[in-house]
């Protein structure tokens, strides 16, 4: 072949080698104008047309029909379930203004976009028997996006991805029962474990102390209001999440200890509305909840204790299945091993008030101490007398006892003796000697030290704290003259030097 030949075949070659480059810019210019900005509603579905959703992901697939007649939603597979409303009008609410980023049109190839074999099938039934079958492909991390089609022929980068919506199992699915946002009980009343009830009364003469607004029904001894206000609080959380029945037979009911509850709480509150004339009206509303033990773990468990040596082991109910029931529903929840101790933690001891001297400070106009058989006055009176909600001034009159005013030689003045006492140092010292433990142990040890509180209450003229040593480490507390409770030694000896450190 001639130099020149030669050199027309490799012209000839690069000419073809354009041509092809050529066409195939031009092909991939032609695709690339079919990908186009949306920013378009591609969908508009009124939730309240839909008639029926259904949807396949991964193994699971849920299907929901409304009942037109009841309005509400049924489970596909069992119209018992109790469906949720609000979870079916979340689901659908997603396609009511459903916008697009992008556009691909005259789609050939849907392998490309995962749409082949979606990773995703919703399938929406209208009223009037228009139907949508909506299917998500790949997840696009270049545009955080996915790749969605709603049978039109086009390919969408959709602005919500439903797949997290619609990523749910037949558990999230369902209207849990619920228990009211109650802060307070008129009423609260205990079978099974404890065996009581509890009522609310404000400004009750039952008390020295004016937080006290809950006491024992049969006894009417006053309860620490803060210690009931948490518990309500652990009542509102009991967390009903996990079901392990919505629609318990006869034999689950008595399987999971429905029939032979461990506790039953009974919760009377108020409820505040308004009425058409728009004045408030308070009604009281009940809630029940029922705590049970799997009783087949619980045989077992009662027969190895049998079999055991120790003749004083107890069940521990806490290391079995446990769980919960709302009112008379159907529904069996599982409860927290955590939410069970907080529930079953309600007897009078949990409840009282664990410090030795509940009177508010403001109510006392004085406090006697003694310790080692001298006693020590602390007096008050009001910054200003002619208001009784002034504050009140604090004051010791020193010289080792208490003085009397008409001892005195003519030119001296009692105010020459007298101290003023900063109360929240006293303060401190007598709220932090509070119970470790409750007893009704008689006193034999040595009296470390007493104060009686004077109060301007008329039914609690007073109160008498006496705090006997008990042993190396605790005191026992005697209060009125009745036995309460074990407080630490060291808080006890503490208040003795918080008080000779201002008398001594």
């Amino acid at each position: 072949m001639t130099k020149r030949l030669r050199k027309i075949v490799i012209l000839l070659v690069v000419l073809v080698v354009l041509c092809v480059a050529t066409v195939l810019v031009s092909f991939y210019n032609e695709k690339q104008e079919q990908i186009q900005n949306s920013n378009e509603i591609i969908l508009s579905i009124s939730t309240d047309s839909v008639s029926s959703v259904s949807w396949e992901v991964d193994d699971t697939a849920l299907g929901f029909t409304l009942n037109s007649e009841t309005g509400s939603w049924l489970y596909d597979d069992d119209s018992g379930f109790p469906t949720s409303t609000s979870e079916i009008e979340n689901l659908l609410s997603i396609f009511e203004e459903y916008e697009a980023d992008f556009i691909i049109e005259e789609v050939d190839d849907y392998s490309q976009y995962g749409l082949d074999d979606p990773v995703m099938t919703i399938n929406i039934t209208l009223d009037d028997e228009t139907s949508y079958e909506i299917t998500l492909g790949n997840f696009s991390t270049l545009d955080s996006e996915r790749y969605v089609s709603i049978g039109d022929g086009n390919v969408y980068l959709a602005v919500v991805d439903p797949y997290d919506t619609y990523d749910v199992e037949l558990s999230d699915m369902i209207e849990d029962d619920t228990i009211g946002s109650f802060s307070e009980a008129v009423e609260l009343t205990f079978t099974g474990v404890e065996n009581y009830s509890i009522y609310f009364e404000a400004d009750s003469t039952n008390t020295y102390c004016s937080d006290d607004t809950y006491f024992v029904s049969d006894s009417d001894l006053p309860l620490d209001t803060d210690n009931i206000e948490t518990y309500l609080g652990y009542i509102r959380n009991t967390g009903l999440s996990d079901y392990v029945t919505y629609n318990a037979s006869e034999d689950e009911l008595e399987l999971y200890g429905m029939n032979n509850p461990v506790l039953t709480i009974t919760v009377d509150y108020p409820v505040t509305e308004t009425d058409d004339d728009g004045e408030e009206v308070t009604t009281t509303e009940t809630l029940t909840l029922t705590i049970g033990v799997n009783q087949d773990e619980l045989a077992e468990a009662q027969e190895e204790l049998e079999d055991s040596e120790d003749e004083d082991a107890e069940v521990d109910i806490s290391s079995l299945s446990l769980y919960v029931r709302v009112n008379d529903s159907q529904i069996i929840y599982e409860l927290a091993t955590n939410r069970y101790n907080y529930l079953i933690a309600c007897s009078y001891d949990d409840f009282r008030h664990a410090e030795v001297l509940t009177a508010d400070y403001s109510s006392i106009y004085q406090l006697d101490f003694t310790i080692e058989d001298v006693t020590y006055t602390i007096y008050s009176e009001l910054s200003d007398p002619d208001d009784e909600e002034s504050d009140r001034v604090y004051y010791y009159y020193y010289d080792g006892e208490v003085i009397d005013a008409d001892s005195l030689a003519e030119d001296d003045d009692i105010s020459n003796y007298r101290v003023e006492v900063d109360i929240d140092d006293i303060e401190s010292a007598i709220d932090a000697v509070t119970a470790e433990s409750y007893t009704g142990e008689e006193a034999d040890g040595k009296l470390e030290v007493s104060l009686t509180a004077y109060l301007d209450n008329e039914n609690y003229p007073e109160v008498t704290v006496e705090l006997y040593r008990y042993d190396g480490t605790y005191c026992l507390a005697v209060i009125n003259g009745e036995p309460t409770s074990l407080v630490t030694r060291s808080s006890v000896v503490d208040l003795i030097e918080t008080i000779n450190s201002i008398v001594l």
